[in-house]
């Protein structure tokens, strides 16, 4: 007997549903991590928001960009400064497409001023938080819910 109902997929019973009806999460982006040419954490935000979608749960997600990650969140020509290319941020459609679901992207006045970045400098909807570690904490204290992807 074939264990597979689909192709592909094969039978798996779930015995702990998981139903959120509220979940405010912050995704703490401070260092690389991909799979293949995807941040990672970017991919987490998107199927996440899918997810609360889908399972009509309440609440926000916020995006702290900072550290090593922090160039993610540059415009085109400030991307391609920082990073020695002409090909602009490969990441600038994920992210529009991040806000326009309603994620909150944000960007470490810390990590601009280490690189001296300015508003400028950031892609359209990204916003300035005082400080990336404080602003965790911040959120951590509103009952978000941190991940480190």
């Amino acid at each position: 007997m074939n264990n597979k109902d689909k192709k592909g997929e094969q039978n798996i019973v779930v015995e702990i549903p998981v139903v959120l009806e509220k979940a405010n999460v912050v995704f703490n982006m401070d260092h690389l991590a991909f799979a293949g040419d995807v941040p990672v954490g970017i991919s987490y935000m998107h199927l996440l928001t899918n997810r609360f979608r889908e399972m009509n749960t309440k609440g926000q997600i916020v995006g702290v960009f900072h550290g090593d990650a922090a160039y993610m969140t540059l415009n085109d020509e400030a991307y391609n400064a920082y990073r020695k290319v002409i090909t602009g941020n490969p990441y600038k459609g994920l992210l529009a497409e991040l806000l326009k679901q309603g994620v909150q992207i944000e960007e470490c006045v810390v990590s601009m001023k280490n690189h001296a970045w300015g508003t400028e400098d950031l892609l359209p909807g990204v916003k300035v938080n005082a400080g990336a570690v404080g602003r965790l904490i911040q959120l951590t204290q509103e009952g978000f819910v941190q991940i480190q992807p």
